[in-house]
Protein backbone atom coordinates (compact mmCIF):
# COMPACT_ATOMS: atom_id res chain seq x y z
CA UNK A 1 0.00 0.00 0.00
CA UNK A 2 1.99 3.16 -1.29
CA UNK A 3 1.28 6.40 1.47
CA UNK A 4 0.04 9.06 0.03
CA UNK A 5 2.36 12.52 0.84
CA UNK A 6 1.02 14.78 3.45
CA UNK A 7 0.08 17.84 1.86
CA UNK A 8 1.38 20.53 4.16
CA UNK A 9 -0.02 24.60 4.26
CA UNK A 10 2.54 26.79 2.85
CA UNK A 11 2.48 28.32 6.10
CA UNK A 12 3.91 24.82 7.94
CA UNK A 13 6.29 24.51 4.74
CA UNK A 14 9.18 26.02 6.09
CA UNK A 15 8.76 24.29 9.43
CA UNK A 16 8.98 21.31 7.73
CA UNK A 17 11.83 21.62 5.24
CA UNK A 18 13.79 22.80 8.71
CA UNK A 19 12.54 19.20 10.12
CA UNK A 20 14.02 17.94 7.06
CA UNK A 21 17.50 19.32 8.25
CA UNK A 22 17.04 17.68 11.78
CA UNK A 23 16.65 14.16 10.23
CA UNK A 24 19.88 14.86 8.06
CA UNK A 25 21.28 15.49 11.58
CA UNK A 26 20.49 12.40 12.87
CA UNK A 27 21.76 10.64 9.74
CA UNK A 28 25.53 12.75 10.03
CA UNK A 29 25.63 11.63 13.91
CA UNK A 30 24.65 8.12 12.70
CA UNK A 31 27.05 8.01 10.00
CA UNK A 32 29.49 9.69 11.87
CA UNK A 33 29.13 7.31 14.76
CA UNK A 34 29.57 4.27 12.30
CA UNK A 35 32.52 5.54 10.92
CA UNK A 36 34.20 5.77 14.39
CA UNK A 37 34.77 9.33 14.75
CA UNK A 38 35.63 11.22 17.12
CA UNK A 39 33.01 12.03 19.62
CA UNK A 40 34.49 15.20 20.14
CA UNK A 41 34.12 16.33 15.90
CA UNK A 42 30.60 15.62 16.13
CA UNK A 43 29.58 17.16 18.82
CA UNK A 44 31.07 20.40 18.22
CA UNK A 45 29.02 19.98 14.80
CA UNK A 46 26.24 18.95 16.85
CA UNK A 47 26.22 21.70 19.09
CA UNK A 48 26.51 24.24 16.08
CA UNK A 49 23.21 23.11 14.70
CA UNK A 50 21.67 23.34 18.02
CA UNK A 51 22.76 26.49 18.64
CA UNK A 52 21.96 27.82 14.79
CA UNK A 53 18.90 25.99 14.00
CA UNK A 54 17.60 24.49 16.49
CA UNK A 55 16.65 26.60 19.40
CA UNK A 56 15.03 29.28 17.19
CA UNK A 57 13.31 26.31 15.48
CA UNK A 58 11.98 25.14 19.05
CA UNK A 59 11.24 28.86 19.78
CA UNK A 60 8.95 29.68 16.56
CA UNK A 61 7.27 26.32 17.47
CA UNK A 62 6.25 27.43 20.75
CA UNK A 63 5.74 30.73 20.36
CA UNK A 64 3.21 30.67 17.62
CA UNK A 65 2.47 26.86 16.57
CA UNK A 66 1.80 25.20 19.39
CA UNK A 67 -0.65 27.72 20.53
CA UNK A 68 -3.46 27.35 17.99
CA UNK A 69 -4.23 24.31 19.41
CA UNK A 70 -3.22 25.50 23.08
CA UNK A 71 -0.82 24.33 25.79
CA UNK A 72 -3.04 22.36 27.49
CA UNK A 73 -3.44 20.30 24.38
CA UNK A 74 -2.07 16.59 24.94
CA UNK A 75 -0.16 16.53 21.66
CA UNK A 76 1.24 19.82 22.64
CA UNK A 77 2.36 18.76 26.05
CA UNK A 78 3.57 15.92 24.45
CA UNK A 79 6.06 17.94 21.98
CA UNK A 80 7.01 20.66 24.37
CA UNK A 81 8.06 17.28 27.01
CA UNK A 82 9.89 16.23 23.88
CA UNK A 83 11.47 19.54 23.34
CA UNK A 84 12.97 20.16 27.02
CA UNK A 85 14.12 16.55 26.96
CA UNK A 86 15.93 17.35 23.79
CA UNK A 87 17.28 20.62 25.22
CA UNK A 88 18.62 18.07 28.17
CA UNK A 89 20.22 15.89 25.64
CA UNK A 90 21.81 18.67 23.31
CA UNK A 91 23.46 20.40 26.54
CA UNK A 92 24.99 17.10 28.45
CA UNK A 93 28.83 17.05 27.93
CA UNK A 94 29.39 13.92 29.27
CA UNK A 95 29.18 10.20 28.29
CA UNK A 96 29.35 11.43 25.00
CA UNK A 97 28.45 8.35 22.79
CA UNK A 98 25.63 7.40 24.57
CA UNK A 99 24.25 11.42 24.46
CA UNK A 100 24.63 11.39 20.32
CA UNK A 101 22.96 8.11 20.47
CA UNK A 102 20.37 9.47 22.44
CA UNK A 103 20.13 12.74 20.11
CA UNK A 104 19.90 10.72 16.93
CA UNK A 105 16.99 8.37 17.96
CA UNK A 106 14.89 11.28 19.98
CA UNK A 107 15.31 14.04 17.53
CA UNK A 108 14.88 12.19 14.18
CA UNK A 109 11.27 10.46 16.50
CA UNK A 110 10.27 13.64 17.88
CA UNK A 111 10.75 15.28 14.04
CA UNK A 112 8.68 12.59 12.83
CA UNK A 113 5.68 12.68 16.06
CA UNK A 114 5.49 16.58 14.72
CA UNK A 115 5.12 15.51 11.31
CA UNK A 116 2.88 12.60 10.82
CA UNK A 117 0.57 13.81 14.27
CA UNK A 118 0.81 17.23 15.65
CA UNK A 119 1.12 19.15 12.25
CA UNK A 120 -1.85 17.81 10.69
CA UNK A 121 -3.58 18.20 13.43
CA UNK A 122 -2.91 21.86 13.66
CA UNK A 123 -3.89 22.16 10.28
CA UNK A 124 -6.79 20.79 10.89
CA UNK A 125 -7.70 23.27 13.76
CA UNK A 126 -5.98 26.13 12.89
CA UNK A 127 -7.97 29.08 10.79
CA UNK A 128 -6.77 30.75 7.85
CA UNK A 129 -6.16 33.74 10.28
CA UNK A 130 -3.81 31.94 12.07
CA UNK A 131 -2.47 30.23 8.97
CA UNK A 132 -1.91 33.68 7.86
CA UNK A 133 -0.36 34.52 10.90
CA UNK A 134 2.24 31.77 10.94
CA UNK A 135 3.36 33.10 7.14
CA UNK A 136 3.89 36.54 8.08
CA UNK A 137 5.85 35.80 11.24
CA UNK A 138 7.73 32.70 10.67
CA UNK A 139 11.19 33.80 9.02
CA UNK A 140 12.55 30.62 7.29
CA UNK A 141 16.16 30.55 8.07
CA UNK A 142 18.20 29.21 5.01
CA UNK A 143 20.00 26.26 6.01
CA UNK A 144 23.87 26.85 5.25
CA UNK A 145 25.76 23.96 5.87
CA UNK A 146 28.98 24.14 8.31
CA UNK A 147 31.90 22.78 6.13
CA UNK A 148 34.07 23.17 8.91
CA UNK A 149 33.99 19.66 9.47
CA UNK A 150 32.46 17.33 7.11
CA UNK A 151 32.87 14.15 9.16
CA UNK A 152 29.78 12.44 7.80
CA UNK A 153 31.66 11.91 4.39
Amino acid sequence: MKVKPIKRHKAIQPLSREHHQGLLLSWKIRTGLSKGVSTDRIKTYVDWFYKTYLIPHFEEEEKHIFPILGNDHILIKKAIAQHRRLDRLFKRSSELTKSLNHIEEELESHIRFEERVLFNEIQKEATEQQLQFILEHHNETKFLENTTDKFWE
